[in-house]
């Protein structure tokens, strides 16, 4: 259990990292930081202090749209322990060996940290809703979203930063994700132009990264007591236009990876005090949940709403999975007056020789068209746009859905999006490979391999799931597994 309180200096705990601990980082961890948890957690403190002599935890979530989790369990050839909070979750052996896997190529399975995995589960999105992730990226907890609603429904993942957009296009890829648009602008853009909109949205708000101090040198070297004063600013900024995104009745989700109250209980009590029309909903207890410290509040920043805080989440590593996390569930108050929705993507009819090269290599390649009602041509790619999906035109944006393929020369060309997207029974030709075949790996590598057959284009598999296109001519499949993608 937790202290009732902060203790006075006299009282808290001395102690500090065992000595190995700091001899085996190059940047230890921030004295001021060790200090403040020792004068926040009190009796607790030598537990959660012992925690970062203890081995990291890896975790795993399994892709529900494309398995089920009895399927991977009875194929995995290693232990897999239980999220507790996480149906799909598990704690496994070795991270680093599971991520160079083809199986995590064909997007089988997501490497996220385990306490991480319970974001995603108390926004609880359903099929058939519109899902705004505001800051996605690079794609754990979206993909996690993207399971949870089945394909069904509108989901929105957004990432301000571009590089980082990619790295969030590329792991919704690889997921098979096929009802998701993904953008790349700032909150006050979005709310401008989709307020009220959204049925759930999450902000994974950008923090001062102390749950990561196990396991990045970086936020440990980058910490400090101005960062965390800096990052809750930003929070509550960023929080105003989350809030203003979600519909009356509709669910608000924040969570941070890190431990500082400025950043968590002291946010959202303030934006509770200025928000009457939002309220705190509980989650259901689980094991590994401790509740948020309103005795951790300033007294000013928190006023009369301090209390409705103990409603939060917080995950500690020193009691339960992975390296912690933080989460406030809340929900806009349903109203009577109507809200204005956005104008949705206008629909337009393909030119004709777009839609017949799109229509021919699906009869040739494919057992059906996939997504034929849904069609739109950005550029020279070919989309199916999820339903409901807004008007992005004046919002920067990667992809604005699934991305089927590109037009060249009214000649169709697929997308590895395509490829993944797909069910394996879906294409006409495939060629199935084992996870240690040498096919495989110089598949993977680029180069091609000898395979008879039929001329054309053929879905590459692993164990039974699609990893990309392979061409073949003259008994000769040729690797068109991305460049970017390809291992060395």
């Amino acid at each position: 259990m937790m202290d009732e309180g902060p203790k006075t200096k006299d009282q808290r705990p001395t102690l500090r990292p065992p000595e190995h601990v700091i001899r085996n980082t190059q940047h230890a961890i921030p004295t001021a930081f060790l200090e403040r948890m020792s004068s926040l957690l009190g009796g607790e403190y030598p537990a959660f202090l012992a925690s970062y002599a203890a081995a990291t935890v890896a975790g795993l979530r399994v892709n529900t749209l494309k398995m089920t989790i009895e399927a991977f369990r009875e194929a995995a050839a290693f232990e897999l322990v239980p999220v507790p909070w996480c149906p799909a979750g598990f704690t496994m052996p070795d991270e680093q060996t599971l991520g160079k896997h083809p199986g995590h190529a064909a997007g089988i399975y997501y490497l996220q940290e385990p306490s991480a995995m319970a974001v995603a589960e108390l926004l609880d999105p359903q099929p058939g809703e519109r899902v705004l992730d505001l800051a996605a990226a690079p794609g754990g907890k979206a993909t996690h979203i993207a399971s949870l609603m089945r394909g069904q429904g509108l989901l929105i993942a957004n990432e301000l930063h571009p590089k980082r957009a990619w790295d969030l296009a590329e792991n919704l890829e690889r997921w098979g994700v096929r009802n998701a648009a993904i953008t790349n602008e700032s909150p006050e853009r979005l709310t401008e132009r989709l307020a009220g909109f959204f049925d759930r949205v999450l902000l994974d708000a950008p923090c001062s990264g102390e749950g990561m101090f196990r396991k990045s040198q970086a936020a440990r070297r980058e910490w400090s007591p101005a960062l965390v004063a800096g990052c809750a600013l930003r929070q509550s900024y960023i929080l105003e236009h989350a809030a203003r995104l979600v519909r009356p009745g509709g669910r608000l989700v924040y969570s941070t990876c890190t431990f500082a109250p400025e950043e968590d209980e002291e946010v959202i009590a303030r934006f509770l005090k200025e928000h009457d029309e939002f309220e705190m909903i509980e989650p259901a207890p689980r094991p590994g949940f401790s509740p948020g410290r309103p005795d951790w509040i300033a007294e000013q920043q928190g006023g009369d709403v301090a209390g409705n805080v103990s409603a939060t989440v917080r995950l500690w590593p020193h009691t339960g999975l992975g390296e912690g996390h933080f989460v406030a569930v809340m929900q806009r108050r349903p109203t009577i007056e109507p809200v204005a929705h956005p104008r949705l993507w206008p629909p337009v009819r393909l030119p004709r020789p777009v839609e017949q090269a799109y229509r021919a290599f699906c009869a040739a390649h494919l057992a059906s068209v996939p997504a034929a009602e849904r069609l739109a041509l950005v550029g020279s790619y070919l989309y199916a746009l999820p339903p409901e999906l807004p008007d992005l035109s004046g919002l920067r944006f990667l992809h604005p859905g699934w991305w089927l393929g590109t037009i060249k020369k009214d000649r169709f060309e697929p997308s590895h999006a395509l490829a993944l997207g797909l069910a394996l029974e879906n294409a006409l030709r495939s060629v199935r490979l084992a996870a240690d075949s040498p096919d495989l790996r110089a598949y993977l590598q680029g180069s091609g391999f000898r395979n008879p057959g039929d001329d054309g284009w053929l879905l590459i598999a692993v164990d039974g799931h699609p990893l990309g296109w392979g061409k073949r001519v003259n008994d000769t499949v040729k690797s068109h597994y991305p460049k970017g993608l390809r291992w060395n």
